[in-house]
C-alpha cells in the first residue's frame, strides 16, 4: 500500500535559507575573535576620563595634613597618690607657674604627718630631759670637786704641820705618816674626780650631739612629709595653656600619673604623619608651605621620628617665617612638602586607574579615539596632580585615567563616541 508524501512548508524553507548563513557568520566572528586571543570591552566615551600625556615640569612634592601643637609641651603629673577633691582651673585656661590646678586628699599621708609630729615632740622632750639630767650631774660633780679640794687643802696643811713637828722631833713618826697618807689620799681623790668630770663631759657632748643629729633628722623628715602634703596640690610647673586635663572629682590618682599638659605658647610646631613610602626621602631641612586666609606660610622639617606605626612615620615641622594670626593648638593645615627640585618629565594626570594597575600598564587610545589598547608602562615619582612616566608613553598620546573596575581582563576597549 502506497503512503502519501506531504509537502514541506514553504515558509520553513525560506527561514532555513536565511538562518544558516547568519549562524555561519556569527560562528565566523566568534572564531575570528577567539583566534586573535583579545578580550574586548565596549563602553561609552562619556563614562571615561580621558587625559593627555604631556611634557612639562614635574614638581616633586607631597600633600600632607598636619595638626598644630605647642613648641614645648610639659606634662602635668601627680607627685602623690590621692583622691581628687577640687578642680581649680578648667582645661583650655591660661596658667602661671605655681598655680594650683587640682587638690588631692590622702588620709594616710595626713596620719603620717601627725605621727611624725608626735615622734618629733617626744624626741625633743627626751633631749630636754637628758640635758637637764646632765646639767644636774655636772653641778653635782662640781660640788664634789669643791668639797674634795677643800678636804685636800685641809689635809695638806695638817701634813705640812706634822712634817715640821716631826722634823723637830716633837711628834711621833706614826702621826706624821698618818697625816701624809691622808693628804695623798685626798689629792688622788681630787685627781680622779677631775678625770671623771673630763670623761663625763666628753660623753655628754657625744650623747647630746647624737641626740641633736637624731632630732635634726626627724625635723627634716617632718619637713619632707609636710612637703608631701603640699604635693597633694598639683601645680603648674610652667606658664602656658592647660590642655588634656583628665581628672574628675572623686577619681583616684596614682603617683606619677599624667593628669594633663601645659602648652607653652612661645612657639608652635606642626605634626604630620607621612606614608612609609617616603621615609628615605624625608630629611631634616626640607621646605614646605601652606595657604591660609589667602596668605602663604613657609615651614621646614625639624625632626623625623624613626618609628613606623600603621604604615606611617611622624615628622615635626616648624615655621621658618611668619605664622598665621590666631593660631590655635589642634588646628589642621594642609601642607605641600617639597621633596626635590622641579624637573622636565613626561606627565600623566592622576586617576583611579592606578589602583588597578599599580602604575605598570594603562589603556592608550588610538588616533581616531575609538579604541584603547593595554600598554605596559613604568611610573616613577608622583605628586597630588601627576604621575611621572619613565617608559611606555609619549607626549601627545591620550590615555584612560578613570577606574578600570568594570574592564575585567579586557585587552582592548571599544569606545562609542
Amino acid at each position: 500500500m502506497d503512503r502519501e508524501i506531504k509537502q514541506k512548508n514553504p515558509r520553513l524553507r525560506k527561514y532555513a535559507k536565511i538562518g544558516v548563513p547568519v549562524i555561519l557568520l556569527v560562528g565566523l566572528l566568534i572564531w575570528a575573535f577567539a583566534g586573535t586571543g583579545d578580550k574586548v570591552y565596549r563602553t561609552d566615551a562619556n563614562s571615561l576620563t580621558i587625559s593627555d600625556v604631556t611634557n612639562g615640569n614635574f614638581n616633586d612634592y607631597i600633600r600632607l595634613s598636619g595638626q598644630v601643637e605647642a613648641g614645648i609641651v610639659v606634662q602635668v603629673s601627680a607627685l602623690e597618690t590621692g583622691i581628687v577633691e577640687q578642680k581649680l582651673i578648667a582645661e583650655g585656661a591660661m596658667v602661671n607657674a605655681g598655680d594650683i590646678i587640682l587638690t588631692l586628699r590622702n588620709p594616710n599621708l595626713q596620719q603620717q604627718i601627725l605621727d611624725s609630729e608626735a615622734q618629733l615632740a617626744e624626741k625633743q622632750n627626751m633631749l630636754r630631759d637628758t640635758e637637764i639630767a646632765m646639767e644636774k650631774e655636772r653641778l653635782s660633780l662640781r660640788q664634789d670637786v669643791l668639797s674634795t679640794q677643800t678636804e685636800r687643802n685641809r689635809m695638806r696643811r695638817l701634813y705640812n704641820q706634822q712634817k715640821s713637828l716631826y722634823d723637830e722631833k716633837l711628834v711621833a713618826h706614826e702621826e706624821y705618816l698618818k697625816a701624809k697618807e691622808d693628804y695623798e689620799l685626798a689629792d688622788q681623790k681630787l685627781r680622779l674626780l677631775r678625770d671623771r668630770i673630763r670623761q663625763d663631759s666628753l660623753y655628754r657632748s657625744v650623747q647630746v650631739k647624737m641626740m641633736r643629729e637624731s632630732l635634726s633628722n626627724m625635723m627634716q623628715n617632718l619637713t619632707l612629709v609636710r612637703q608631701r602634703a603640699d604635693n597633694l596640690n598639683i601645680r603648674a610647673s610652667h606658664s602656658g595653656q592647660l590642655g588634656n586635663l583628665d581628672a574628675e572629682i572623686g577619681q583616684n590618682i596614682a603617683t606619677g600619673q599624667m593628669v594633663g599638659q601645659i602648652n607653652v605658647l612661645n612657639d608652635y610646631k606642626i605634626i604630620v604623619n607621612i606614608d612609609e613610602h617616603y621615609i628615605d626621602r624625608v630629611a631634616i631641612g626640607l621646605n614646605g608651605k601652606f595657604e591660609r586666609q589667602n596668605s602663604q606660610y613657609a615651614v621646614n622639617v625639624s625632626k623625623v621620628y624613626p618609628e613606623v606605626k600603621n604604615g606611617q612615620f611622624r615628622t615635626d615641622l616648624v615655621f621658618s617665617g611668619q605664622r598665621p594670626d590666631k593660631i590655635r593648638v589642634g588646628q589642621t593645615y594642609y601642607i605641600n612638602l617639597q621633596l626635590g627640585e622641579p624637573t622636565k618629565a613626561v606627565l600623566v594626570p592622576r586617576g583611579s586607574f592606578y589602583q588597578a594597575t599599580g602604575g605598570k600598564w594603562i589603556y592608550v587610545l588610538t588616533a581616531n579615539g575609538k579604541e584603547a589598547v593595554k600598554r605596559q608602562i613604568k611610573i616613577g615619582r608622583q605628586n597630588p596632580q601627576y604621575y611621572e612616566v619613565l617608559e611606555g608613553l609619549k607626549p601627545g598620546e591620550r590615555v584612560i585615567t578613570s577606574s578600570y573596575e568594570n574592564f575585567g581582563e579586557a585587552e582592548k576597549i571599544l569606545v562609542n563616541l
